[in-house]
């Protein structure tokens, strides 16, 4: 009998879609209300991500460790999110129930968040210390805390993903609610950014974020029950088969990382050259969300007439090595040349056009093709017999796997193989991931197919190394080539290199921040974050050792100080010479600072570093201030500006009280406030925070040519009162010599001469700065309005606006007439030395 052969079943792989498949989308599976709702989810969680970096720092440290940690924790908890949900959710339940239970799910534990990890930090303070203990403790609880929500997040894509066919033209409309909430995303991201804390404050963003989740859950509930669901047949109800990684899924890994490499060297880079503050890492942060959503609903309809969407894979992995390529040399090389003008206009909304342009100009080409990944991913790794969600779950949870590796690797690593290294790195894993895809298509066929395939793909490969090779070096904006550029210079590398351009000193990359030092007609000046930080003119010498002498001098007998930010170590170096200090304490969050540019302004702190007295903790100020048991004499902080993203934490109410906390009996802080590039409404702030918790507190002025240029606040405890007879005595002994030399070299030939420098006290100056507004965690106002502030050109009248309120109080300065009446004269000999050049010192009297 002749014997019928069966054909062998097909192998479970992706398979074309039918003619006759049924549309992904149907009026009972309405695709524009969901792509609305999607938007809506991603707003609220990008604003909900802004708003735990915020909180989330305050406890934990802005440290690159602690930041690594949060982004860590935030992407981990997506990734285990959609790994989660297929296992222990039911397919019998209907997908838009689920998102809508998993959306207002987001918005309770996001505000149980944000009002309980202040409070955990306050219990926990002290816990485990200001080194590795206590910040181990701190990422627990930051993990503990952003777990639950952020797995909710990340379980809300493959939810839907069951309520769509599995096949090639639902993974298009899946990439389609994808694309959807990125834009929502850079809705979210603007709106919080340029309007909500620039505007409101913290929780008035948290309540936005919350209704959002809200509105999102209740739409789909109602959608729910006018809809209904059915399972498709052959799908068990839960799948608890562990997720089997194919080459796709090691590809998107890959891309993962690349997209959150790329973003944190270009962001780093990025800030240099348009300035760190909280509106450009808004800006690039938008540019980048709309490249990948771009790129998302490029590949959705690639993938939905694509026959071979590995193959398309594959080639936006090869494309990517040339776009990251271009990028590099955009940022490194061709931007910072760009001949713009800012002050053509006051307007921030046209300097924001301008950076708006430049990082798309140097961003799209790559985001656009990351974007178009992942949903090429899902519909390669799509087959007919597999639930949908748990596809959609797998490939995500990859991509976030290589995100958080990303994220991590390239924030540690930026010292070792600095921005030009990690760039070239994107380069290759780029190439190796289109050729881990195209190579076994390229070796099938005939042999002269096979050997124009292979020759053609080892061509590419070749190509994306030989552009690897070539990416420009450490970018030029490392020593302030941006817009606050002093000095047109070149970058020759990291350390300096022997015979490259002599104005350059040293420029480096540290986890934290870019640092450079230059030299110009005898002036060395320290480069930070893309602008000058302090040099060894006159002027800054002047204010950074008035930041030391003074707090010095108020105090009767100082034996122990802390200072907060090390820069160029003057500050710190100004209480070298004072005999009685027994301990000095440099909290400084850049290594890179204090190793390699502090040793270069040696001859003018008074080589600190090397005075055995001395202690430099690598930590955030505000975690060290946080968690320290030591008590000081004296605290001194010279933060950087604060427009600067961050910055601000350090100029808030809520750290002043923590430093009040730490200060011996009769202590005394002492604050940087500059004067410069600020509006009168944020200096107005900063000094009604300083004096809202010190009402003892007063104000002195850095004087340059009789004008304001920066001032120094002075907190106490008690009523300020400094014993002029004392004072002179205590100057005058032979131990103090070098003190009264290390005044005499900024101008100030007495103590005396260095208390004239005094403007006002907190109750004299109570009906200048009514009124304003106090800096707060939760408000942080001063980072966004110092921010808007420094896009514009500020009057430099503000001295003048103070002095009017300017009264010499006798019960602050106590003493005889006579030294009383010294003190008054040795006031108008300072402005009459200050009629000097600030290039050298006055002339002696």
């Amino acid at each position: 009998m002749k014997q019928t052969r069966r054909p062998a079943p097909a192998p479970p792989e992706r398979m074309s879609e039918p003619a006759e498949s049924k549309p992904a989308f149907t009026p009972s599976r309405p695709l524009a209300i969901l792509l609305v709702l999607f938007a809506f989810s991603g707003a609220a969680a990008l604003i909900h991500e802004l708003l735990w970096f915020q909180i989330l720092e305050l406890v934990v440290g802005s440290s690159a460790v602690s930041l690594g940690i949060l982004l860590g924790t935030y992407m981990g908890g997506m990734g285990i999110g959609s790994l989660l949900l297929p296992r222990w959710v039911s397919r019998q339940h209907h997908p838009l129930r689920v998102f809508a239970l998993l959306e207002l799910g987001v918005g309770v534990l996001s505000a149980l968040v944000f009002f309980a990890v202040p409070v955990v930090g306050h219990l926990l303070r002290g816990s485990g210390g200001a080194g590795a203990g206590g910040l181990i403790v701190r990422g627990l609880v930051a993990c503990l805390c952003l777990l639950p929500p952020t797995a909710l997040m990340g379980a809300t894509l493959p939810a839907i993903a069951r309520w769509i066919e599995a096949s090639p033209r639902g993974a298009a409309g899946l990439g389609a609610l994808y694309t959807s909430n990125l834009l929502g995303a850079i809705a979210g991201c603007l709106l919080a950014g340029f309007h909500l804390l620039r505007f409101h404050d913290l929780v008035v963003a948290m309540l936005v974020a919350v209704g959002l989740n809200t509105v999102v859950g209740v739409v789909s509930l109602a959608l729910a029950r006018r809809t209904a669901y059915t399972p498709e047949p052959g799908i068990m109800p839960t799948d608890t088969t562990p997720v089997r990684w194919s080459t796709v899924h090691v590809v998107t890994a890959i891309s993962g990382l690349c997209s959150l490499g790329g973003q944190v060297v270009w962001t780093r880079v990025l800030a240099l050259l348009l300035g760190a503050t909280v509106y450009t890492f808004s800006i690039i942060l938008a540019v980048f969300l709309f490249g990948l959503g771009l790129g998302s609903s490029a590949g959705s309809m690639l993938a939905h007439s694509s026959r071979d969407s590995r193959r398309e894979l594959g080639y936006c992995q090869l494309l990517l090595a040339a776009a990251v390529a271009w990028s590099a040399y955009a940022v490194n090389r061709s931007l910072p040349w760009w001949p713009i003008n800012f002050n053509l206009s006051n307007d921030p909304w046209i300097t924001f056009q301008l950076d708006l342009a430049r990082c798309a100009w140097a961003l799209l080409p790559p985001t656009v093709l990351w974007g178009a990944c992942f949903p090429l991913a899902i519909a390669a790794a799509t087959r007919r017999d597999t639930d949908p969600g748990r596809v959609v779950a797998s490939v995500y949870a990859a991509n976030t796997l290589g995100a958080i590796i990303g994220a991590l690797a390239f924030t540690f690593l930026l010292p070792v193989f600095g921005s030009h290294g990690e760039q070239r790195l994107l380069v290759v894993l780029a190439a190796f991931a289109g050729g881990l895809l195209l190579a076994p298509a390229a070796w099938r066929g005939g042999g002269g197919v096979a050997l124009a395939r292979s020759s053609a793909l080892a061509g590419a490969l070749a190509i994306a190394v030989l552009l690897a090779w070539r990416l420009p070096p450490l970018p030029q904006a490392l020593v302030a080539l941006g817009r606050f550029a002093t000095f047109r210079l070149n970058s020759p590398g990291a350390p300096r290199e022997a015979g490259k351009d002599p104005l350059i000193q040293f420029m480096g990359e540290g986890l934290t921040e870019s640092v450079a030092v230059s030299e110009k007609d005898g002036v060395r000046v320290f480069h930070v974050s893309g602008k000058i930080e302090a040099s060894s003119s006159y002027i800054d010498m002047r204010l950074q050792r008035l930041l030391g002498h003074l707090p010095a001098l108020v105090h009767p007998e100082p034996k122990s100080v802390l200072i907060v930010g090390c820069g160029a170590g003057v500050t710190a170096g100004s209480f070298v010479p004072y005999p009685s200090i027994r301990r000095i304490v440099i909290c400084e969050i850049e290594p890179m600072v204090p190793q390699h540019v502090t040793p270069y302004f040696s001859e003018e702190n008074h080589a600190v570093l090397s005075d055995p007295r001395v202690e430099v903790v690598y930590d955030d100020a505000r975690h060290f201030v946080l968690t320290t048991k030591e008590k000081f004499d004296i605290v001194t902080s010279d933060p950087i500006h604060p427009w600067v993203a961050g910055s601000a934490a350090l100029y808030s109410a809520d750290y002043y009280r923590l430093v009040r906390r730490i200060l011996n009996p009769g202590g005394v802080v002492s604050q940087w406030v500059p004067v410069y590039q600020a509006s009168e409404d944020a200096v107005k702030s900063e000094l009604a925070t300083f004096f809202q918790v010190f009402p003892n507190g007063t104000a002195w002025a850095g004087i340059n040519r009789g004008a304001g240029f920066d001032m120094v606040m002075l907190g106490t405890e008690q009523p300020t009162r400094v014993d002029l007879a004392a004072l002179r005595e205590r100057t005058g002994q032979p131990g103090m010599a070098q003190v009264n030399e290390s005044m005499l070299g900024v101008g100030y030939r007495s103590a005396l001469e260095l208390l004239s420098s005094y403007l006002g006290r907190a109750q004299d100056l109570t009906a200048w700065t009514d009124g304003a507004h106090i800096n707060r965690d939760r408000e942080p106002w001063l980072q966004y309005r110092a921010g808007w502030d420094s896009y514009t050109q500020q009057p430099n009248n503000l001295f003048d606006a103070i002095a009017r309120y300017r009264k010499f109080p006798r019960e602050l300065f106590v003493g005889s007439p006579e030294l009383q009446q010294a003190l008054i004269d040795a006031g108008a000999a300072q402005a009459a030395a200050n009629a000097s050049p600030p290039g050298g010192p006055p002339p002696p009297r």
